[in-house]
């Protein structure tokens, strides 16, 4: 999928993937990341890829975790930290441009030249909005830029299941089965929940909400 797709989103203000008050399934299940016990570290610090503006991330930073990201848009990472109320400070790179504060980093550009360097040591990996955002090709080159870049670190996948056919994505249908293809090289899954998502997706399609708990193996 093309860069310029999403910047056009974001321009236009097309945005309808946006989740204003957050994620429920995320604060129903962090602590799959949060409570676990980490030998090299005692502060948590937590990946999450193509993060729009989520307000997932300020739920995070109230949790007293730290936060690295991605974002292709740098619209919404402008966005993000005014809705935080917080004075970012810029600094630009050979890849894009690094927007910090406090206990928060946004690397804004391509994620796929991120290295580990960039991204550093993470606790856990936080994917609501970027498994479902890529088309199938494009997911298995994620799945294993990922896994490299966070050194396998736990993931909490947030994604749906619904009938393609029915509507293009993005947001696309990623299953159990398009999960286990991705991961099980590397990772022990465990589907934490599959439910009715209420509202239907878009309004407009029946779908099921899917969560995954990824351990490495």
């Amino acid at each position: 999928m093309e860069h310029s797709f999403w910047h056009s989103k974001w321009q236009k203000n097309e945005i309808g993937f946006h989740e204003p008050e957050g994620n429920a399934l995320l604060v129903k299940y962090a602590s799959v990341l949060l409570d676990t016990d980490d030998l090299n570290t005692t502060q948590k610090r937590i990946f999450v890829p193509l993060c729009g503006k989520t307000r997932d991330i300020g739920w995070l930073l109230s949790q007293g975790v730290e936060v690295v990201a991605a974002e292709l848009s740098e619209v919404a990472v402008i966005q993000l930290f005014e809705e935080l109320g917080a004075e970012p400070t810029v600094t630009s790179t050979a890849n894009g441009k690094v927007y910090e504060k406090g206990g928060l980093t946004i690397y804004v550009g391509d994620i796929f030249k991120l290295t580990p360097k960039d991204v550093g040591v993470v606790t856990g990996v936080y994917d609501r909005a970027a498994l479902v955002a890529l088309p199938g090709p494009l997911r298995e080159q994620y799945a294993a830029h990922l896994t490299d870049i966070t050194k396998r670190a736990p993931q909490l996948i947030i994604s749906f299941e619904y009938n393609q056919n029915e509507m293009a994505g993005p947001p696309f249908s990623v299953n159990e089965d398009t999960v286990d293809s991705l991961y099980s090289e590397n990772y022990h899954i465990q589907r934490l929940e599959r439910s009715v998502l209420e509202g239907k997706l878009k309004g407009k399609v029946d779908a099921d909400n899917l969560v995954f708990h990824l351990i490495a193996k």
